[in-house]
């Protein structure tokens, strides 16, 4: 079993990592892998909505392309941002848009995780959290808001409701996909879906 964690901070080991890495204790003490990967600094393509998406990728062959195809593997995926002016990250929202759009990872458990200095952390879960329950994803959660305060590292890490809130999720996420597992391992089948009907706002 194995669990992507997307790190769409411009600082690779910063406070949005030091959050991770914490989740990610809490998954390796149950016996659960899991990898980080950095979106990185070079800038990421917002979605041009050109409906190309074929075969689970996108057009614009990045970043965005290598997060899915591991995501393929993975068991469960939990995305984590800083936040800018109460929101995600710049390159992390492109990077969702169009993550999102391809329907990849529908169902597979997910959590999201942002880390702030002071204020604006709710906003910026509520748009991660969205993008999880667009996708059908089960939104994995813990005892409080899934949020780190801080400047640097050492600071989140005094976080100590942070640190707690951080080792519980990744406690809840192993748990989750060892059911899902025992379920399909039972002969539970996924629900079947109706079709979706778009209806437009506009008459």
């Amino acid at each position: 079993m194995k669990v992507l964690m997307i790190n769409g901070s411009p600082n690779e080991f910063g406070c949005t990592y030091t959050a991770l890495c914490e989740v990610a204790r809490g998954l390796n003490e149950n016996g659960v892998d899991t990898e980080i990967l950095h979106i990185g600094t070079q800038p990421v393509s917002g979605c041009l909505g050109c409906g190309g998406c074929t075969d689970k990728r996108c057009v614009i062959d990045d970043v965005v392309n290598v997060a899915l195809e591991k995501a393929e593997q993975a068991d469960g995926l939990v995305f984590g941002s800083p936040v800018h002016f109460a929101g995600i990250s710049g390159s992390m929202a492109a990077f969702m848009d169009r993550f999102f759009y391809t329907d990849a990872v529908k169902r597979k458990p997910a959590a999201a995780v942002v880390s702030c200095r002071r204020g604006g952390s709710s906003a910026a879960l509520d748009i991660l959290n969205k993008y999880i329950t667009y996708a059908q994803m089960p939104l994995v959660s813990s005892g409080y808001w899934n949020m780190v305060h801080g400047t640097r590292p050492e600071e989140v890490r005094q976080d100590k409701e942070g640190m707690w809130v951080m080792h519980t999720l990744g406690c809840n996420m192993a748990w989750l996909i060892k059911c899902i597992e025992a379920g399909r391992s039972s002969g539970v089948p996924l629900p079947v879906l109706e079709p979706r009907s778009k209806t437009n706002f506009i008459r």
